[in-house]
């Protein structure tokens, strides 16, 4: 197809042709839960052997991105492919071609490592003879092979998080799909299971395609798409999307940010914002701007911090926010909504 197409087939704005390497092939793609739009048609290519991430708050919309490239819920609208099959119309042969590691572990913690494997590779029919060798290759790829026999309720967070990976590789998928991989475990833990994904990824020659709300995650993507209330607002490499904002971030305590602001606009020609508490704003060459802020500003300053251009400062140069504070305000507005609808009741 040359066009996305709208739930009621009609054709939707034209897309670029995608390349015969990829493995990932989205056209405006549409999620609606009745009035709520979650995903709003999306456009993107994920190239074979590449590192693909989705950055973004929670509740922008990767997640149901991924549950429909991973055939678990039908598009609204648009259409997508998977290793060369229709996530809609052909879900089966996607799914063969798919590993997929969840939020919350799927495991069976009262069975052992071994058995969990062993349960995955009949489900996807691996032939019994490879069952072992595979088994084998790809625990010791996670540092798990001598606890094989251990009940999964006695591993550690991150143990579990690396046999879940290790359990979505048993059947030789072309994507392995990473569902926020390192939620809810501390930064050391974290790095280890990232140290494993990229070793993973040089021996399986595998596409690997992730969500997250980390940002040191996100570096280690060879693209990212930054997704922002249900649209992809910027995809690119990580370097060249912190390039591209071209400043410092300069965030600054005060006894009346108010005032701050104003001065800011005033003196400066600078529009600064609270975010994260603090006031604000970029400017080239931030350490050189900050003697000249403290001596004209006006407004009483009780600390200063500069930061080369990150990713947060990409999302932020695009949506006018922080993910933190896209994130405290989608959950202060569902919040709202559960409100109104107890109410109703």
């Amino acid at each position: 197809m040359s066009a996305a197409t709208s739930a009621n087939g009609a054709a939707a704005t034209a897309a670029p042709e995608p390349s015969d390497s990829a493995t990932v092939v989205v056209r405006g793609l549409e999620k609606h839960y009745g009035e709520i739009e979650a995903v709003r048609g999306i456009d993107f290519d994920v190239e074979q052997g590449e590192t693909f991430g989705f950055l973004g708050p929670n509740g922008a919309g990767k997640s149901t991105t991924i549950s429909m490239l991973c055939t678990l819920i039908l598009p609204t609208g648009g259409y997508a492919r998977v290793a060369g099959h229709d996530v809609a119309s052909d879900r089966d042969a996607v799914r063969r071609n798919i590993g997929l590691v969840f939020q919350d572990t799927t495991l069976d913690g009262y069975l052992s490592a071994e058995q969990n494997m062993r349960l995955h590779a009949e489900l996807y029919g691996v032939p019994r003879e490879l069952v072992r060798p595979r088994m084998q290759q790809v625990m010791e790829m996670v540092g798990l092979w001598e606890r094989r026999k251990s009940a999964v309720n006695t591993f550690s967070g991150g143990m579990k998080r690396r046999l879940e990976i290790a359990r979505g590789l048993m059947h030789s998928p072309r994507v392995l799909f990473l569902d926020e991989p390192t939620v809810g475990l501390d930064p050391q833990t974290r790095a280890s299971i990232w140290t494993y994904i990229r070793e993973l990824k040089v021996a399986e020659d595998i596409t690997i395609f992730l969500t997250t709300h980390y940002m040191d995650e996100a570096e280690n993507c060879d693209r990212i798409a930054i997704m922002d209330k249900g649209k992809i607002i910027v995809l690119d490499t990580p370097e060249a999307l912190k390039s591209a904002v071209g400043k410092d971030r300069v965030q600054i305590q005060t006894d009346d940010d108010d005032a701050a602001i104003a001065a800011l606009a005033e003196h400066f020609d600078i529009k600064a914002q609270i975010a994260e508490g603090a006031v604000t704003f970029g400017v080239p060459g931030g350490e050189q701007f900050v003697p000249r802020l403290f001596a004209e500003l006006g407004v009483p300053i009780r600390s200063v911090s500069v930061s080369r251009p990150s990713l947060d400062d990409v999302f932020m140069l695009h949506t006018g926010s922080t993910i933190r504070d896209a994130e405290e305000d989608a959950a202060t507005n569902q919040m709202r909504t559960m409100a109104r609808a107890f109410g109703r009741r």
